[in-house]
C-alpha cells in the first residue's frame, strides 16, 4: 500500500523492541512517512559529534515509540546516554517540569561534588544548524548556590552547562527554600557553536504571571493577619518568609528546642536544601530524616499546605486534615481495560495515586493493585453478566474500573468492599494476602482453584496460592524464585496437574518476624516444564527424554546446585556411578508412551507481573505494567499521612521504578553476586522484603467459574 505523507513535523523516541534498521531503544527520530500498517519511516538523529544531524533511519513500529515535541527531542538529544534518556522519560513529572524551566527557577543538579542546588540562567543551543533538517541540542546554564544560600559571588566565568538528565529536582521560583535569595548574575564568554536563547520557549509568560501572583499574595499577606491553625505531628504545612518564599513539608516534631522559649516545629521538607539538617537542631536530635531535609521554625510561621486545602466559597477553608476533593466517578456498563504501557506513567505516577489505604488495609490495597492495574491475564474475572453478579462483585468491578480510568481509588470505595466481604476482621484487622486472595477468587469471583497440585501419594488438590516449604540447607544463601519453587515441589513430591494461568508463590517467611533468606533474587521468567505431571521432560545432561529424577542431586555443587535434576537411563547410570552419589535413590518418571526419546521438549514459561513485599507489618507492591524491561511501578497505599489517626487521611503514592528493570536485566551469575546493600533503595526493598511473587501465563484464559449458569 502507498504510505500516507505526514505533513506536521513529528518527533519520537524508541522505547522498546529490538534494533531494527538503524533504530534501537533510546534513539530519537523524526517521522517522514507513516504507513497504513502502523509503521513509521523516519530520520535518525545521531549522538556524539554529529548529534543534531539526521541520517536515514529506516522503519520502526509506532507502538515501539513515544511521541516527542521538538523541544523535548532537542533536550533529550543533549543526553548522550540512551539509557538515561529512557530513565528520564520514566519520570514524567520531572521531565515535564524540566521542559518548562524558566530563568531564575531553582534546580538540583548532579555534579562531581554531589547534588548541588543552582539557578537556571539560560537555555543554550548547542551545535550548528547547517541543513534544514538539523536540530540544535538544548542544555541549561546553571549558576550554583553557595553554602550560605546565596548565589556564588566569584568573578564572572562561563557557567557550567547541564543536560536534562543532570537535573534531579526542579524547584519553581515561587517555592524557593526559606532564606534563599538571588540576584542577577553576569555570564562570561560563550563556547563556540553555543548560543543563548533570550526567552525560553513556551513558559516565559507562565513564569511572569506566577511572579505577579506571588507579589500580589505577599502584599496581601503583609496586610492581613492570618489566624494560627493548630498543628500536630503529621500535619502537611507550608512555611512562608517575609518575602513570600515558600517551602512545603510534613511536621515531624513539635516542642520547645533548647535555647528557645516558644513552640517550634521540626519539618521534613519535600526536597533537599543545603543548610538544613537530618533532624538535628543545634547539637540535639529531635527526629530523623534524610540529610538536608529538616527545617526548624516557630509554629507561627507554619500554615496548612495550600496544595491540599481547597475552598468552595473563597472564604471558608476546611481543616487541613480533610482529604482533598476526589473527582466524581460514574461507572459505565463497559468494563475498563487494563492500563496500557503507554498510559501507565501519566495516569498512575505521583501522590494521591493508586488505592488509598485506611485502617490496616495495606494487605488488600497492595494485592488489588497488583492483580488488576495492568494484568491482562486476570482481566476476564470482572466480565460476568451484570444480572447474575453479586453486589460485592459489582463493588469490586467499580473499584477496578475507577483505578483504571482515574488512576485513584478513595478509601471509602475500598472500605465498602471490605464490609461486603462479610467478616468483621476484614474491616479492621491486618490480614495476610494469601487469605484475602483465597476469599477473593473463591467467594467473590466464584473461580475454581487456579492451581491443581498432584502428589504421588494423594489425589489432585486445588489451591489459589503456593507456599514454599523447604529446609534451608537444600539451597544456597542467595536463591532465585526458580530454585525455591523447584526445591520445594521436589522435596514435597508435588507436581502441577496442568499449566496454571496464574501462579502466586509465597516465600518461606512468616510476616515481618521471620524470613528464611536475607534476600531473594526474582526470576522474571519461571520455567515450570520440569514441574508438570506426566509431561515430557529433558535429561539434565544430554537433552534426551528424561526417565528419572533425583532429589538428592538437588544441592550437588558439581551439578548446578539448587536446580532440579532429571536423567535419561544412560545418564542416570553414569551420574550415579560417582562415589558421592551411589547412595542416591532416583525415582521413575511417568513418561508419555507416544513421545520419542529424541523429541525436543517444549518449555512452559510464566512471566513475573507483580511482587508483594512486607516490612514492619506494612505491605507494598511492585507491578510490571508493560513488556519493556524497565516498565515497573512501586505502590504504597500509605506512603504518607495528613493529620492524626482520628481525623487524618493516608496519602497513597506510585513511583516509577526503571532501576528495577536495569537490575533484573543482569545475568543469573551477576544477580547471584549482587550486594543488596549497594542496590538502589526500591530494588533493595524488593530483594529483602519479598513476600509473594505473582506470575501469569501469557496465553490461556483463566479457569471457568465454579458455578453453573442456568
Amino acid at each position: 500500500m502507498e504510505p500516507k505523507t505526514v505533513v506536521k513535523e513529528k518527533f519520537f523516541i524508541v522505547i522498546r523492541g529490538k534494533s531494527r534498521k538503524g533504530f534501537c531503544r533510546g534513539c530519537i527520530g523524526r517521522v517522514e512517512t507513516e504507513t497504513q500498517h502502523g509503521e513509521l519511516m523516519g530520520l535518525l538523529y545521531c549522538s556524539g559529534s554529529n548529534a543534531g544531524s539526521p541520517k536515514s533511519g529506516g522503519i520502526v513500529r509506532r507502538e515501539d515509540t513515544y511521541p516527542l515535541t521538538r523541544h523535548q527531542a532537542q533536550l533529550l538529544l543533549f543526553v548522550s546516554s540512551t539509557s538515561k534518556r529512557l530513565e528520564l522519560l520514566c519520570n514524567p513529572q520531572l521531565f515535564s517540569a524540566i521542559c518548562e524551566l524558566s530563568p531564575d527557577d531553582l534546580v538540583v543538579v548532579k555534579h562531581k561534588k554531589g547534588h548541588l542546588p543552582g539557578m537556571v540562567k539560560n537555555l543554550m543551543q548547542i551545535g550548528r544548524k547547517e541543513n534544514k533538517d538539523d536540530l540544535h541540542l538544548l542544555g541549561f546554564e546553571v549558576e550554583f548556590v553557595d553554602n550560605d544560600h546565596n548565589l556564588s559571588s566569584k568573578k564572572p566565568a562561563p557557567l557550567p552547562l547541564f543536560s536534562a538528565a543532570d537535573i534531579v529536582q526542579v524547584i519553581p521560583s515561587y517555592s524557593v527554600p526559606l532564606g534563599l535569595h538571588w540576584r542577577d548574575g553576569q555570564c562570561g564568554g560563550l563556547k563556540k557553536a553555543v548560543t543563548r536563547i533570550n526567552s525560553m520557549p513556551s513558559i516565559g509568560s507562565r513564569a511572569h504571571q506566577v511572579r505577579e501572583n506571588q507579589e500580589q499574595s505577599v502584599i496581601q499577606s503583609q496586610s492581613l493577619t492570618k489566624p494560627h491553625v493548630p498543628l500536630e505531628v503529621g500535619s502537611m504545612v507550608e512555611v512562608m518568609s517575609n518575602s513570600g518564599i515558600t517551602v512545603y513539608g510534613v511536621v515531624r516534631w513539635l516542642g520547645v528546642p533548647a535555647g528557645k522559649t516558644d513552640e517550634w516545629a521540626g519539618i521534613e521538607l519535600d526536597y533537599e536544601v543545603n543548610g538544613c539538617s537530618d533532624g538535628k537542631y543545634g547539637s540535639q536530635r529531635y527526629f530523623t530524616c534524610k540529610g538536608n531535609r529538616a527545617l526548624f521554625v516557630p509554629v507561627t510561621k507554619c500554615s496548612p499546605d495550600s496544595r491540599f486545602v481547597y475552598s468552595s466559597t473563597g472564604r471558608e477553608t476546611p481543616k487541613p486534615t480533610e482529604a482533598p476533593p476526589v473527582p466524581p466517578f460514574e461507572d459505565s456498563e463497559e468494563d475498563a481495560s487494563p492500563i496500557p504501557e503507554s498510559q501507565a506513567l501519566s495516569l498512575l505516577v505521583g501522590r494521591m495515586k493508586g488505592i488509598q489505604g485506611h485502617i490496616n488495609s495495606c494487605y488488600l490495597d497492595a494485592t488489588l493493585f497488583s492483580l488488576f492495574s495492568s494484568s491482562v491475564t486476570l482481566d476476564n474475572i470482572c466480565k460476568k453478566p451484570a444480572d447474575t453478579e453479586q453486589p460485592i462483585t459489582c463493588t469490586l468491578r467499580k473499584v477496578v474500573n475507577r483505578l483504571r480510568r482515574q488512576g485513584f481509588v478513595p478509601a471509602e470505595s475500598v472500605m465498602n468492599f471490605r464490609k461486603q466481604l462479610g467478616c468483621d476482621t476484614f474491616q479492621t484487622e491486618e490480614k495476610d494476602p494469601e487469605e484475602f486472595i483465597t476469599v477473593l477468587f473463591q467467594k467473590v469471583l466464584c473461580l475454581e482453584p487456579l492451581l491443581k497440585l498432584r502428589s504421588r501419594r494423594e489425589t489432585s488438590q486445588g489451591a489459589y496460592t503456593l507456599q514454599i516449604f523447604l529446609e534451608k540447607e537444600q539451597i544456597g544463601q542467595v536463591p532465585t524464585v526458580q530454585q525455591l519453587l523447584e526445591a520445594s515441589c521436589l522435596s514435597g513430591d508435588l507436581k502441577f496437574e496442568e499449566m496454571p494461568s496464574c501462579l502466586m508463590v509465597q516465600m518461606p517467611r512468616f510476616g515481618n518476624k521471620y524470613k528464611m533468606f536475607s534476600h531473594i533474587i526474582p526470576s522474571t521468567e519461571l520455567d515450570i516444564t520440569d514441574l508438570l505431571h506426566n509431561a515430557p521432560r529433558e535429561c539434565f545432561v544430554c537433552g534426551h527424554l528424561a526417565e528419572y529424577e533425583c532429589l538428592q542431586c538437588l544441592p550437588d555443587r558439581k551439578l548446578q546446585p539448587g536446580r532440579i535434576k532429571q536423567y535419561c537411563t544412560t545418564c542416570n547410570t553414569q551420574v550415579h556411578s560417582h562415589h558421592t552419589r551411589q547412595g542416591h535413590s532416583p525415582r521413575d518418571l511417568e513418561v508419555p508412551a507416544d513421545v520419542a526419546s529424541d523429541t525436543p521438549v517444549p518449555r512452559h514459561m510464566m512471566q513475573l507481573f507483580a511482587v508483594l513485599c512486607i516490612q514492619t507489618s506494612h505491605y507494598v507492591s511492585f507491578v510490571k505494567f508493560g513488556p519493556d524491561p524497565h516498565s515497573w511501578l512501586f505502590f504504597d497505599c500509605m506512603a504518607d499521612r495528613c493529620g492524626d489517626d482520628q481525623s487524618g487521611y493516608n496519602i497513597p503514592e506510585i513511583r516509577a521504578c526503571p532501576e528495577l528493570g536495569d537490575f533484573l536485566s543482569q545475568s543469573e551469575e551477576e544477580l547471584a553476586r549482587a550486594n543488596p546493600s549497594q542496590a538502589p533503595e526500591l530494588v533493595r526493598r524488593l530483594l529483602c522484603d519479598s513476600y509473594m511473587f505473582l506470575y501469569q501465563n501469557p496465553a490461556p484464559p483463566l479457569s471457568k467459574p465454579n458455578h453453573q449458569e442456568p
